[in-house]
């Protein structure tokens, strides 16, 4: 039984059209890699970049731009910048105004090129032999404390942390102001290469008092970006008890992959979520990409199965969850996780709860460049159910929730409305 649940959620067609839900709202900054100066040869990144987004971009007609005429007017910027990173913001700059998500490119100074890579590495093999020098050993890493960044009025906050990573061992909260690491300015890669495994004091301020800034000890660790976000679901998992009925809540960081949907049906078939009363899906930002047969899990119908055995004692198995199930979304569910938002509503699977979504729901593909940074060109344009294209428009919850990051002390109202709608559906 579990082998045909596996096999109908099996779609490699949609899974390499869909299978990115990139966070670019996800502002990291990545482990490996230096803020190098450029060289030379460095200003063939921009043909590079303008040449494979002509090729590949869904739209011929660059959503009305004169796409010539853009080359011409960021390339005297692009040949001024004096490093890597600056070339890449000013490329992103002419990126932008395609108006379009899923196009971004991406240098070795920001995680988000490791996690890219980290969806995309296993399952291009082209790509796996462009990199064969850069990744001798396959694996694509970065050193991290499991934090996701967002700059606020020019200061760095924690907008959220994956579960059972060092920052939430070392009790680092949702809404804290990083002031400094180490005593140097915070940077969300630089501060902690090289540091694996050896103490760090990260100082934050919790509140807008100035007499609540602390120095917490937290030790980094080497990030695997092909394992960690289903590391973070499994850490996630919690069963929360309500006036004697049982809330489980999982967290889906990713959906770029088969993987991250078997963790999710291991948990709620077979595991610790089985003898939850109710449901809380979590979709708040990470990455998205999942296979349009995810909704199956709660939409699917088949009989159920009771076995008896020698001792008389009953055991029913149900391939699919039948229960109350409540999803959480924000502006960092992007591309396939909008999607799933939108099912949950069309077939009234349950309440959708929290902020809208970002609106980026096109197909993306990855392409390296000469030097080794990656380009991710929305390749193909998407629409749901034949006529509804929510590219730019997102879907809007059910139930809307506010969530202010600056200083939040670790508050979620978000997940505790979810889990206090989950509860009433109960009865």
């Amino acid at each position: 039984m579990k082998t045909v649940i596996r096999k109908l959620k099996r779609s490699k067609s949609y899974l390499l059209s869909f299978l990115i839900a990139i966070g670019i709202g996800l502002v990291l900054w990545l482990s490996q890699g230096s803020m190098s100066s450029v060289s030379s040869a460095q200003p063939s990144l921009l043909d590079a970049v303008w040449n494979t987004v002509n090729e590949n971009f869904y739209d011929p007609e660059f959503n009305g731009l004169d796409w010539d005429a853009l080359k011409s007017q960021y390339q005297p910027q692009v040949a001024q910048a004096s490093s890597r990173a600056e070339k890449a913001e000013v490329i992103n700059e002419m990126l932008d105004q395609l108006q379009t998500s899923h196009t971004h490119l991406f240098t070795a100074d920001e995680p988000a090129y490791y996690q890219l890579l980290g969806i995309f590495y296993p399952r291009i093999r082209e790509l796996r032999t462009q990199l064969q020098s850069t990744f001798p050993q396959g694996k694509i890493q970065y050193e991290g404390i499991g934090i996701v960044t967002q700059p606020i009025q020019g200061e760095p906050f924690i907008k959220a942390i994956f579960e059972g990573s060092p920052a939430a061992k070392a009790g680092l909260k949702v809404g804290d102001q990083i002031l400094r690491v180490a005593g140097q300015p915070f940077h969300p890669l630089e501060s902690f290469q090289g540091q694996a495994n050896q103490p760090i004091k990260v100082r934050i301020q919790r509140t807008s008092e100035p007499s609540s800034q602390k120095a917490i000890t937290v030790i980094p660790k080497r990030f695997d970006s092909t394992t960690m976000f289903v590391e973070a679901i499994t850490d996630s998992v919690q069963m929360v008890e309500a006036d004697g009925k049982k809330i489980g809540y999982i967290h889906m960081w990713s959906y770029a992959g088969d993987q991250y949907q078997q963790e999710l049906e291991d948990e709620v078939l077979y595991g610790r979520l089985k003898k939850a009363d109710a449901l809380v899906l979590d979709l708040r930002d990470g990455w998205g990409g999942d296979p349009l047969t995810a909704l199956q899990l709660f939409t699917a119908r088949g009989p159920s199965l009771t076995s008896i055995g020698r001792n008389g004692v009953a055991s029913t198995f149900q391939g699919q969850w039948d229960k109350p199930v409540v999803m959480l979304i924000n502006e960092g569910s992007r591309s396939a996780k909008e999607i799933l938002a939108y099912g949950f509503q069309q077939y009234d699977i349950g309440p959708v709860v929290g902020s809208s979504t970002a609106g980026a729901v096109v197909a993306g593909r990855p392409f390296l460049m000469p030097d080794q940074s990656l380009l991710y060109v929305a390749v193909k344009d998407v629409y749901v159910d034949k006529t509804v294209r929510l590219e730019g428009v997102g879907v809007t919850p059910d139930v809307v929730v506010p969530l202010s990051i600056p200083y939040a002390q670790g508050k979620d109202p978000q997940k505790d409305r979810a889990i206090a709608m989950a509860r009433q559906a109960i009865n």
